[in-house]
Order: structure tokens, then C-alpha cells, then sequence
């Protein structure tokens, strides 16, 4: 899972770059930005002169603790590298992320993901891997679970298992922004086991168990497909640009899996700036389906999509199903000139078919806002505090290193 807190410590930083690609498009002079970091400098003012840009790193580190909904209080070390392999306005802004996160309910999260874009734009390499292990509460289909219910099983069960992912693949360019290409997935739950009620053992026959969660492993292991159009330029922190990702997965036996199953997943997004200054308008459509065959813990289900971002307003794994199609929008604007602070405002809507092969669907809308410091300006990239707010009394905060979509 990507880690979820609120930022308590200092980020510190190792930059030789010069500026973020969204600033340098309104020949803004880099004097006029600043960061985290210039707070607490004492180096002199650069003098007055027009950014352009660059292909050395950017480096940011950032220890912090905190509390979300998923993990409790957690502490964080998280570490963020972007960087561009060739010259030019339209080189595309490559990012190494990986972070460790250990919570008061014994989670570890351990990630590492990265972007990449050849020098000749021409290859695109992406690479998924995580272990986690991972406490985490369900509530069954669509959520059928009321988490308000204080009978019993309506607190929904916590399910303890470790996972494995390995997702990487390799994207060829068949002309400008527009690539194709394939990979390998590999998805492994396993010593899961699911308690009850008040962390009671669960009982023979509880919701999940009759949904098919039986197993004390879990593993999906399949040849992915994708068609990909990118024209952003910097995925930290766009506001350009669009964004059209098409994975078709084919999970299969004699790779390992325990069953043959397919998944289909179509990701769209679109940015416009819509002021001089940098304010942007967000859209998001993302849509996962599933197959039959398709084992429990690796349904469609809320923030465990790739970026683990979808339905701030509600705790991970909040709803789940075979079919998700979810909708967001966010305003991002400025609060101080220097881009140093800014906000957003945000609102989404999910919706999950109730039962795997008919029933109605359940829609579950959230809004919120957050607070954006630049932690460096030369990447662009945004510690991003969010509170959102969904149903039944679901609330909470959700926080990033980089923009959330």
C-alpha cells in the first residue's frame, strides 16, 4: 500500500536541477519560487533570470510520523528521486519512489516504484514492487458491512496476511506519447487468517469465508498488456496534458496461478490549467473489472489500485467487487505567489456492483480538501495533507508525496 500520513518532521534536500517544467511553460523567473527548504536557507538570492530546463536529479527525503485510518499512528521514511535522461521542454520527468512504514498495528510497508523514460522518449519502463505485512480490515462485498453496526460481525474482520508484488513492464513508443508493451505481474497473499469481531478468532462460518476467502494463500501470477498515452510532462505534480492507460491482464495456471482469470483495467485523466499563475482543474475516471475466478483479496476495492489513491473519504478496502468504476475531480490552486503553499478541493464517487453476478449497485460519494507545501521546487513535488470525508460518519486524512492523480 502506499503509505497514508501526516507529516510531523523536517524534509531535507540534495537538488541540482533548476525548476519544475509546469513553472518554466509561463517563464516565470526562478527567483520567484520557493520550497520547504528556502525557509531555513541561508544561501543568497539567485539573481533575476529565466528558468530553463535541466537534467540533473532531484533528490527529497522525508522522515515523518503520524496517524491515518488504515495504519493508526506510523512512522515514515520515504525518499523520492526525479530526473530527465534528455534536454528539452518535451523530455519527459522520470521518478524512483520507495519508502518504509512501520504502524501501531505491526503493518510493514515496504515499496519501490519507479517511471522511466528513455532519452530518446522512445521506451517507457515501469516497475511495482512492494512487501507488505499487513493487518487490514474488510467488510465484505460492496461493503456490505456496516462499520457503525456494534453487534458484531457488522465491524466487519480483519484479515492478517503478507504480500508480494512484482508488477514491471516495458512500454514502446509507436509515435508521440502514444506507447504499447507488455510485462509481468506476480501477486502473492499468503499466512492469511481472519479474525472476528473485537479481534476474537473468526468463526466457521463467517460472510468471507462463504465469499470464497478459504485459503491461506492467495496467488495471482499473469502477462500483461497495455496501451498508454502520456502527454504530460511531469507526472509528480501535471497540470497538463492528458493521461490514457489500458491494462488487460491474463492471469494463468501453468504461470502459477491458482486459477485462470482475467482483469481489465482503464485509467483517464485529463488536466487543464486554467490560470496564468498555475491553478489547475483535475479529472479522473478509472474503471477495474474482473473475472471470474478472481481470488478475494485481489478484487477491485478502494486504494488498492495501482497508486493505491481511489476513494479518499473512506478507509482502504472499504468496498469491494468485481466491477469498480469510480469518478473524481480537483480544483489545485495557489495560496502564496512562490507556490510554496497551496490548496485543493476535491470530490469523487464510487460504485461496486453488490453481488459478483447481479444485484444493484452501491454508490459511495466523498469530498474533502488539503494543504500542498512544496517540498521541492525544482521537481515539483507536493506534500500533499488531505481530509476527506464519505458516509456514515467515514472521515479522515490522506497524504502523499507527489499529487495524488
Amino acid at each position: 500500500m502506499k503509505y497514508i500520513y501526516l507529516s510531523l518532521l523536517m524534509a531535507y534536500y540534495f537538488s541540482e536541477a533548476s525548476a519544475q517544467d509546469s513553472i518554466v511553460s509561463k517563464g516565470i523567473d526562478s527567483t520567484q519560487l520557493r520550497d520547504l527548504s528556502d525557509l531555513f536557507s541561508k544561501k543568497k538570492k539567485a539573481k533575476k533570470k529565466k528558468v530553463e530546463i535541466a537534467v540533473a536529479p532531484d533528490f527529497t527525503y522525508l522522515p515523518a510520523a503520524g496517524y491515518s485510518m488504515q495504519t493508526g499512528f506510523a512512522g515514515v521514511v520515504t525518499a523520492n528521486l526525479s530526473f530527465r535522461l534528455a534536454k528539452g521542454r518535451d523530455a519527459k520527468q522520470s521518478t524512483i519512489n520507495t519508502s518504509f512504514t512501520y504502524s501501531q498495528y505491526n503493518q510493514t510497508i515496504l515499496p519501490l516504484m519507479a517511471n522511466i523514460w528513455s532519452k530518446n522518449g522512445k521506451w517507457n519502463y515501469i516497475v511495482d514492487w512492494r512487501y507488505m505485512n499487513y493487518p487490514s480490515p474488510t467488510w465484505g462485498l460492496a461493503g456490505r458491512a456496516d462499520p457503525n453496526d456494534k453487534s458484531g460481525t457488522g465491524n466487519g474482520y480483519t484479515i492478517n496476511f503478507k504480500y508480494w508484488k512484482i508488477h514491471q513492464m516495458i512500454l514502446r513508443a509507436l509515435s508521440k506519447n502514444v506507447f504499447i508493451g507488455t510485462g509481468y505481474y506476480f501477486d502473492k497473499f499468503n499466512d492469511i487468517s481472519e479474525l472476528g469481531a473485537n479481534g476474537q478468532p473468526a468463526p466457521p462460518d463467517t460472510y468471507l469465508k462463504k465469499q470464497g476467502l478459504t485459503n491461506r494463500d492467495e496467488i495471482g501470477i499473469g502477462i500483461p498488456f497495455r496501451f498508454l498515452l502520456d502527454s504530460r510532462i511531469n507526472q509528480l505534480n501535471p497540470n497538463q496534458g492528458w493521461y490514457l492507460s489500458v491494462t488487460w491482464r491474463d492471469n494463468l495456471v501453468s504461470l502459477g496461478s491458482k486459477k485462470n482469470w482475467q482483469s481489465l483495467v482503464i485509467d483517464v485523466r485529463k488536466y487543464f490549467q486554467i490560470t496564468r499563475s498555475g491553478n489547475t482543474l483535475a479529472f479522473w475516471v478509472y474503471s477495474w473489472r474482473s473475472a471470474k475466478g478472481t481470488p478475494y483479496l485481489m478484487l477491485p476495492s478502494t486504494g488498492w489500485d495501482d497508486s493505491y489513491n481511489t476513494g479518499r473519504g473512506y478507509i482502504q478496502g472499504r468496498f469491494r467487487s468485481n466491477i469498480m468504476n469510480y469518478m473524481e475531480a480537483e480544483y489545485r490552486f495557489k495560496i502564496t505567489h512562490n507556490g510554496l503553499l497551496g490548496m485543493v478541493l476535491f470530490a469523487n464517487v464510487q460504485s461496486y456492483k453488490q453481488n459478483l453476478v447481479s444485484g444493484r449497485e452501491v454508490l459511495a460519494p466523498a469530498a474533502g480538501t488539503g494543504l500542498r507545501i512544496k517540498l521541492n521546487k525544482n521537481s515539483g513535488a507536493n506534500l500533499c495533507i488531505d481530509y476527506g470525508v464519505g458516509q456514515n460518519g467515514s472521515q479522515g486524512f490522506f497524504v502523499n508525496l507527489g499529487e495524488v492523480f
